[in-house]
């Protein structure tokens, strides 16, 4: 009966942090496109700016030798755009909210889960904007998207959520972690072949990639709409990442959590 009982109550709250998701994930949804007739189109402005002027840059100028050039900077950087997106704010998540966090008696991590999830419906919205900008160039969908975008997405929304809690956890007892972010963002982006190739890597320094957590992510997203295909080396180093990075910001998170109200 105890068990019959704990299993109940167990089912029950999960039920209930599932509901509580679910609803400030569609508010924020709402918030986010609500008055804006063009807001999906602005936010697909930033990648397509970025990829012209990369393209001018790189390609007119520099001369790099990249086939379909601006197709392969697409398939990057929007992926890279959810993670600016999430991570880049992730800072204020919980100082955002401390009238909500003071009020209501929920797991504050879902309001990190919140915010990783509604960049990451953005990203699931401009999957057709990257499939006709490939066809512009003679290379069409692959089959292996039905399995390989929810695959990726999924490891991508874990990764980045397991970052940003730990994030937004420190943020509070360190506040210049939000001006550190700004500067690890950029720093990260161009250490990751976002605008450039892996195979433009020299030989002697391609086995240090692994090191870069965001690398295989944007290359297996790059290979997954260009070429179909995926690499399940990576997949494996991508979810080592996710283990390791879920440990880290739950312990920190539990360890911190009870202080909230006092530093908000």
């Amino acid at each position: 009966m105890r068990t019959q009982s704990w299993l109940a109550r167990k089912n029950h709250l999960i039920q209930n942090n599932k509901d509580i998701f679910l609803v400030l994930t569609h508010k924020a949804i709402k918030i986010r496109y609500k008055s804006q007739i063009l807001g999906y189109f602005w936010s697909l402005l930033n990648p397509l700016l970025f990829t012209l002027i990369y393209y001018f840059i790189f390609s007119v100028i520099m001369k790099v030798k990249i086939e379909n050039y601006p197709a392969f900077l697409v398939c990057g950087l929007f992926p890279w755009q959810w993670i600016g997106n999430s991570i880049g704010v992730s800072p204020g998540i919980f100082a955002g909210n401390a009238s909500l966090i003071k009020k209501v008696n929920f797991p504050r991590n879902i309001l990190v889960q919140v915010n990783v999830a509604q960049d990451a419906f953005h990203f699931l919205l401009t999957i057709p904007v990257i499939c006709i900008t490939l066809l512009l160039y003679g290379i069409f969908p692959s089959i292996n998207y039905l399995w390989g975008i929810p695959l990726l997405a999924g490891i991508q929304f874990i990764f980045l959520y397991c970052i940003s809690l730990f994030i937004s956890t420190i943020n509070l007892f360190f506040r210049d972690t939000e001006n550190l972010i700004r500067f690890f963002l950029m720093f990260s982006m161009y250490m990751t072949p976002v605008m450039y190739s892996a195979d433009m890597i020299p030989a002697k320094y391609k086995g240090l990639i692994v090191l870069n957590p965001f690398a295989p992510l944007i290359i297996n997203w790059r290979s997954l709409l260009m070429e179909g295909s995926i690499s399940f080396v990576y997949v494996g180093v991508l979810l080592g990442y996710c283990v390791v990075f879920w440990m880290i910001s739950h312990y920190v998170y539990r360890k911190l959590s009870p202080k909230f109200a006092e530093v908000l």
